[in-house]
């Protein structure tokens, strides 16, 4: 049996680890390093280049050279090349087989299987476009798992205690943080959050900008648009950064960067770890949104934290370490490898998968909450955001319109309580329900997710047992940027979508009432029809002005002359079980 491998297919930097004799040992490239340059490059000649030799050659060969691709994995972009267009799976297939090689050098044997991690909040298009990549490599990929939860894994496998943590990952492209907690025989995700467009590429890019402004002003020159010259400050940029993070001050000194009428242009500039944080303090505050997001869901506090994990190479910086402190209180964890503990996790859940390692549970969760359409345009959830991995749970709804015999499921994503500002994973119907009144009927919807990910929802009628079903491939199939739309509005628009899901509420109560109140008028003597007429004229009146006021003083008043009359609770065709929603 061929070896299993986990790997960690970073933004900027990628690592790849086995299991042996029980632990995880990350496996070096052929060149002699722990990580590898995640850049891929094809040469004049045709040659395609991996690793670090693609990265040494990227200033003279800058539109043959690819790096962040990650950041484009699950989209459209194409690389051109040569007239060949390159898909970012295609691109990441040839960093994998390239850590694939290398962990056979290593091992000395074929390697097939692999674990792959991704950053929490990936969507399912880019968890699947991972999941591609590593088939175009040559690897059966037994599992994606979040990075996150693949460091707490590493951290988290031999220690034997029962502790809460956190996970603070920064890596070249992303940024994620999960709260988790570890027992003997599980590690359980309590909560998650993130950024998949924030990360140490960003925190180069301010130094590049910085530069840029500094070189503008001497030289009256733009080098945006000049390729070679920004692959240059680029890699500067990068350089400068990881020296700050040790020193208090660097020198950037690039020349011959350009040339003008007087002859070449040179930039040398000097940058203080202060005029760095000044620069990128935008940067670190964004991290904390998430953080104080993740803590809530977990229902924790900072102090109730055991201890704080930094993943990626960017935790370094330690402007980032300091924001750490102070939101958590905590000294960060030092006893782990940020650059190495995602790949080790990863190899470890492999173990699992595979029976070399035993008694060791992962639980991981749901992203956003999940649920169907209702009337009104509201949203019923039916699985809370960062519930357990597997689960199942089932709500018991019921038919808008009187002898309605079909209706419309619409399986939907997000945290909105308005139904149309979520995310619409699939649509089905649901035929054959008993024909009756509408209230009645009884259809249960039920959502289940499995360990992949994978979404199946069933609807039955209980009056019949007739039933409907959909499956759909991947329950986060939303973008970074949808995600993280669906949390802000969330927050942003959390009144107002209260009051339309209550006016719609309403609404349907009016609609309700007005119904059971025709039926209770033909029982009635027509001396006490007037008051019930009054009242239900008044309500019509209401629902047409649209005003909620009225609306609620109007029921109120049918609402008490149906009970005066001893119908409202007592009529049968208007009871409903408890949490029943109209369809």
């Amino acid at each position: 049996m061929s070896k299993l491998i986990g790997i960690d297919l970073g933004t900027t930097n990628s690592c790849v680890s086995f299991i042996e004799n029980g632990r995880a040992v990350v496996i070096p490239n052929t060149e002699g390093g722990r990580t590898t340059p995640s850049v891929v490059a094809f040469t004049k000649s045709g040659d395609r280049l991996v690793g670090m030799a693609a990265k040494r050659q990227a200033v003279t060969n800058v539109s043959r050279t690819f790096s962040s691709v990650k950041r484009e994995m699950g989209t459209d972009h194409r690389y051109q090349v040569d007239g060949k267009s390159y898909t970012p799976q295609e691109i990441s297939a040839m960093i994998l087989q390239k850590l694939k090689s290398d962990a056979e050098s290593y091992i000395g044997e074929s390697v097939t299987d692999a674990v792959i991690t991704v950053p929490a909040y990936f969507s399912d298009a880019q968890r699947q476009a991972t999941r591609d990549a590593g088939v175009i490599a040559g690897l059966n990929v037994r599992r994606i798992i979040n990075e996150p939860t693949s460091a707490a894994l590493a951290y988290g496998f031999d220690k034997g205690q029962p502790c809460k943590i956190m996970v603070y990952d920064l890596g070249g492209g992303t940024f994620d943080v999960s709260i988790l907690e570890i027992n003997p025989e599980t590690i359980e995700v309590l909560a998650t959050a993130g950024n998949n467009h924030l990360g140490g590429d960003d925190f180069d890019q301010c130094i590049v900008g910085y530069m840029l402004d500094l070189f503008r002003k001497e030289h009256n020159r733009d080098l945006s648009s000049d390729p070679m010259a920004m692959q240059r400050l680029t890699e500067a940029a990068e350089k400068a950064k990881i020296e700050l993070s040790a020193s208090m001050e660097t020198t950037v000194n690039l020349p011959f960067l350009a040339q003008g009428p007087a002859g070449p242009m040179h930039l040398e500039a000097s940058i203080t770890r202060a005029r760095f944080n000044e620069l990128t303090a935008h940067l670190v505050n964004a991290t904390k949104g998430p953080v104080q997001q993740a803590l809530q869901d977990a229902g924790l506090k900072p102090q109730e934290l055991s201890r704080v994990l930094l993943v990626g190479g960017s935790t370094r910086i330690p402007a980032v370490q300091e924001a750490v402190r102070s939101l958590t209180g905590k000294e960060p964890a030092r006893d782990i490898n940020p650059d190495e503990c995602v790949a080790m996790g990863a190899c470890l859940q492999g173990g699992v998968l595979t029976g070399a390692i035993n008694s060791l549970v992962l639980i991981d969760v749901t992203p956003l909450s999940l649920g169907i359409e209702t009337l009104g345009d509201v949203f019923a959830k039916i699985i809370d955001r960062n519930t357990p991995l597997p689960c199942q749970h089932s709500q018991v709804f019921t038919t808008a319109a009187n002898f309605q015999t079909t209706v419309e499921i619409n399986v939907l994503q997000g945290e909105r309580e308005v139904a149309s500002a979520n995310k619409s994973l699939g649509k089905f119907r649901l035929t054959g329900i008993r024909r009756a009144l509408r209230g009645i009927p009884q259809i249960e919807v039920t959502f289940s997710i499995d360990t992949n990910g994978i979404v199946h929802v069933t609807a039955k009628d209980l009056g019949t047992n007739h039933a409907q079903d959909i499956t759909i491939s991947g329950s986060g199939n939303m973008s970074r940027e949808d995600i993280d739309r669906a949390i802000r509005d969330a927050e942003r628009y959390a009144a107002e979508d209260k009051q339309r899901k209550n006016q719609a509420q309403l609404k349907d109560k009016a609609e309700s009432l007005l119904n059971q109140a025709r039926r209770v008028r033909k029982k009635l003597k027509d001396a006490d029809r007037s008051g019930l007429d009054a009242a239900v004229s008044e309500l019509e009146s209401a629902v047409s002005s649209g005003s909620d006021s009225r609306i609620r003083d109007a029921v109120d008043r049918l609402e008490s002359i149906l009970n005066a009359a001893g119908s409202y609770t007592s009529d049968p065709d208007n009871q409903q079980d408890d949490g029943a929603y109209d369809a």
